[in-house]
């Protein structure tokens, strides 16, 4: 019998999610990640966790992750097959919509058994409706790396009040090269962008006080930095110059400014992203001693 079966997991079938081949080329499987652990650690829901069966055994997955109190996904990070149709018709089938994010290795186009794998699932993706985004790197900083020395060209202030905060994002958003900011931006306006970028903050399970805005000796408003955390590590959450102030290297200062913050709260390590398109940051992050961990991808 060769009907197709899709459907969620059930609880206690995290044994059934992994018994699909996979070579570990890409997604968590590359850094040694496995669904059932990571199940375990709630990071993955039974109803979020989809699989495609023929004769009772899986021929594609998908999981769609969230934070703890989260009551919709907010990304597709696990997706592999080894019956490209069978991809395509549990994304379609599946009443699941987040940006689907491939993590990837370092230099992945370099190695055809890893690019070959990234490929054939961006093409199942795409042929389920979904559209490339951006690429981007992942970096992670840890002691190790050296704590880059402040410039002081800068003043740094907290600032609880999320309407000013609103305002510096409707700036900073301004000619922004981050491709969700001008996607937003472009599908819905600035003020759209700003909001979601600050809803996006503010989910962080992070204390909003580490939040600095950075000013000039003068007190003009030169941008904002937010240290933060995940569920998972300590974060940049977000460098952002005003755009009358870019030009002047002061996304270093911001970047620096949140290393130090975090390095005293003594984590050990930092993570950090930007678009592989956004060339400013990315030799901010190599000035700052980031080195790149890994790649991404997103499709939306």
């Amino acid at each position: 019998m060769n009907d197709l079966v899709i459907r969620p997991l059930v609880a206690g079938e995290e044994d059934l999610f992994d018994s699909l081949p996979d070579p570990g080329l890409v997604g968590f499987a590359a850094f040694g990640g496995t669904y059932t652990a990571m199940a375990a650690d709630g990071e993955y829901r039974p109803e979020w966790s989809w699989v495609a069966l023929r004769e009772g055994r899986v021929v594609a997955r998908a999981a769609w992750w969230a934070g703890p109190d989260d009551a919709e996904p907010m990304a597709l990070d696990w997706f592999d097959f080894t019956d490209a149709d069978a991809a395509v018709k549990l994304l379609r089938t599946a009443p699941l919509r987040a940006e689907y994010s491939i993590k990837l290795p370092k230099g992945w186009r370099e190695t055809p058994e890893v690019r070959e794998q990234v490929e054939a699932r961006i093409e199942a993706a795409v042929a389920a409706g979904m559209s490339p985004l951006v690429e981007r790197y992942r970096y992670e900083w840890t002691p190790g790396c050296g704590l880059p020395e402040r410039p002081g060209r800068l003043l740094f202030r907290p600032e609880p009040d999320d309407e000013v905060i609103l305002d510096v994002f409707r700036r900073i958003h301004q000619g922004s090269l981050d491709a969700h900011a001008r996607r937003t931006t472009a599908e819905s306006g600035l003020d759209a962008a700003a909001r979601e970028e600050l809803d996006l903050l503010r989910w962080l399970p992070s204390p909003r006080e580490w939040w600095r805005l950075a000013y000039t000796p003068d007190g003009d408003l030169v941008g904002l930095t937010v240290p933060a955390a995940n569920h998972s590590a300590a974060i940049v959450g977000f460098i952002g110059v005003v755009p009358e102030h870019r030009g002047n290297g002061y996304a270093y200062d911001l970047l620096v400014e949140a290393t130090h913050l975090l390095a005293a709260e003594g984590v050990d390590r930092v993570v950090a992203g930007t678009d592989q398109t956004n060339l400013p940051m990315v030799a901010t992050f190599a000035r700052a001693g980031y080195p790149i961990a890994q790649e991404r991808i997103d499709l939306v």
